[in-house]
């Protein structure tokens, strides 16, 4: 058995525990930049709670600011302008952590610009472009990244257990003639060094939010378990995390207040994250970026739209791990078949999506069937890499096809 394993420094997990946040930092930052992706937090108080906490135990916030989309290439750019004017940089910057309190969104943007803040200290190609993957000249991150501490707000990307950061184009990228993107920033040194997760700031998710979200946790458990690159050390930590996903977000679906419940995803989500790091994904994730760049998608719809498919279509050469998970799952006989175990754990997936009011057609999403040959020759690059089954662009636009 061989492998390798990258798994974050430090993990605080529990309901209440943003409580001990400042204390927590404390112990590796003297100073903080705040990112946070979501208003309400700033309505409700809990950003002001997590800031208090941090400069009463002698953590100063040097920065904050808010971001409430996917982050694009202009955002990661501006808010590194910004922030490196608040910095002094004759000082050490060991003590400078940044703080991420949010979604996949805040976390993704956090981790790019404390990667940027110091590849661009005296660098003259300064923008994130540069550092992604397959856009611009191939830059590689030569310097330490600040520190990073994620405090998710939603339960789904598990982009605090993971080493890359997703940056969409924007609009002056494609006036300067870039074809739309939506890439990654990837380098094990983004992991974040601290992640505190407290279910109860998922309290505040809209029902659609959580499901989904929840769905993103989801695929990706299913194309971790099965990626070309999977790791034998995720694949429990996969099958614990589907369980608790398939148990918990009916009822969340039911009563969004539900703490225990919020518990379990949350906990599903940080083992997608993990999982995923390690093992790659699939076909789902391959495509929803181009849903997202060229229909406006959110990335958690697009994976709830592509898993009962991409499970259809990676049948054939996943039954026996697929089987394994659907008598986990459903509890079924183990002298029931590969095949009608694969069956069943299909509708299943299927069962949920509808109990959940996911969209399961493009059309759903007001998405134009002529829009299908784009769709399709975008759907590349490290994800689909991973799908167990080799597919063709043609393929895509089949599949693609048969859920217009």
């Amino acid at each position: 058995m061989i492998y390798d394993l990258l798994l974050p420094s430090k993990i605080i997990f529990g309901v209440g525990r943003r409580a001990e946040s400042g204390q927590l930092i404390r112990q590796i930052a003297r100073r903080a930049i705040v990112i946070s992706g979501s208003r309400k937090l700033q309505d409700n108080g809990l950003l002001s709670e997590i800031i208090n906490g941090l400069e009463s135990s002698g953590v100063t916030v040097i920065a904050s600011q808010t971001i409430s989309r996917e982050p694009t290439t202009t955002d990661v750019d501006n808010f590194t302008l910004n922030f490196r004017t608040k910095i002094n940089f004759d000082n050490n910057l060991d003590d400078l952590i940044i703080i991420a309190i949010g979604g996949g969104a805040a976390i993704d943007l956090a981790k790019s610009v404390a990667a940027m803040i110091p590849q661009q200290n005296g660098e003259s190609e300064s923008t994130i472009k540069n550092y992604l993957e397959g856009v611009g000249t191939g830059l590689k991150l030569t310097t330490q990244p600040l520190l990073v501490a994620a405090i998710p707000t939603t339960a789904g990307t598990g982009a605090e257990a993971t080493k890359n950061a997703v940056i969409s184009s924007s609009d002056s990228d494609v006036t300067a003639g870039f074809k739309p993107f939506k890439k990654s920033l990837r380098d094990e040194k983004l992991l974040p060094r601290l992640i505190i997760i407290d279910p109860e700031l998922t309290l505040s998710c809209p029902k659609k939010i959580t499901a989904e979200s929840g769905m993103d946790a989801v695929t990706q458990l299913f194309e971790s378990y099965v990626s070309k690159r999977r790791q034998p050390f995720t694949d429990a930590l996969i099958e614990q995390g589907l369980l608790l996903a398939f148990e918990a977000l009916p009822k969340l679906n039911d009563n969004p207040n539900d703490i225990e419940s919020r518990c379990k995803m949350s906990h599903a989500a940080l083992l997608s994250g993990i999982s995923l790091a390690n093992a790659g994904l699939g076909m789902a994730h391959g495509i929803a970026p181009a849903l997202g760049i060229y229909c406006g998608v959110t990335h958690g719809a697009a994976c709830a739209l592509l898993l009962p498919t991409t499970l259809k279509v990676n049948a054939d050469v996943c039954e026996e791990k697929y089987a394994r998970l659907g008598r986990l799952i459903l509890k079924l006989d183990q002298n029931v078949s590969n095949k009608i175990a694969t069956k069943e754990l299909i509708e299943h997936v299927e069962l949920l999506c509808d109990q959940l009011e996911v969209s399961r057609k493009l059309s759903d999403l007001n998405i134009d069937k002529n829009m299908i040959p784009t769709i399709a020759k975008n759907s590349k690059g490290s994800s689909m890499s991973g799908n167990p089954k080799d597919l063709s662009e043609q393929d895509v636009v089949e599949i693609l096809k048969s859920i217009e």
